[in-house]
């Protein structure tokens, strides 16, 4: 099936995988609490158990340096996108009001990025992350 919208999460390439997973964990959350319409419908199994629904459509993971998750932050926000980013501040805390201050505290060009996300037009989505590769 073919899509309008691309999805693609970019995670630095120098992270443990515990981080890196829990980084793309909350990157494809907050696309999705952006945009509920990037949500399927609802699941159930042959014996009628409910289970909740998954992401819609395909989810492109790249890797990338600090600097190229700078660049793609950028990139998105300069083609009117809104990324959800996750900064190197944010695995200190322990509550989404310490992460919001943690980013509220950094001129977005200072922000040490360890994950960014985007959902858009698919042009859009492949001018941001031209370039980069998928993540191993």
């Amino acid at each position: 099936m073919h899509f309008d919208t691309k999805m693609a999460i970019v995670i630095r390439d120098d992270l443990l995988p515990w981080q890196g997973l829990n980084v793309t964990a909350f990157l494809a959350g907050g696309l999705a609490g952006r945009d509920p319409g990037i949500l399927g419908a609802a699941y159930a199994d042959a014996d009628g158990t409910d289970y909740a629904p998954l992401i819609r459509e395909p989810i492109f993971v790249l890797a990338g340096t600090a600097e190229t998750l700078q660049r793609t932050r950028r990139r998105a926000v300069d083609r009117g996108l809104t990324p959800a980013i996750y900064t190197v501040e944010m695995f200190a805390t322990d509550h989404d009001d310490a992460n919001r201050a943690a980013v509220a505290a950094v001129k977005a060009e200072a922000l040490d990025l360890v994950g960014v996300a985007i959902h858009g037009p698919r042009k859009a989505v492949d001018k941001v992350i031209n370039g980069l590769k998928r993540h191993p």
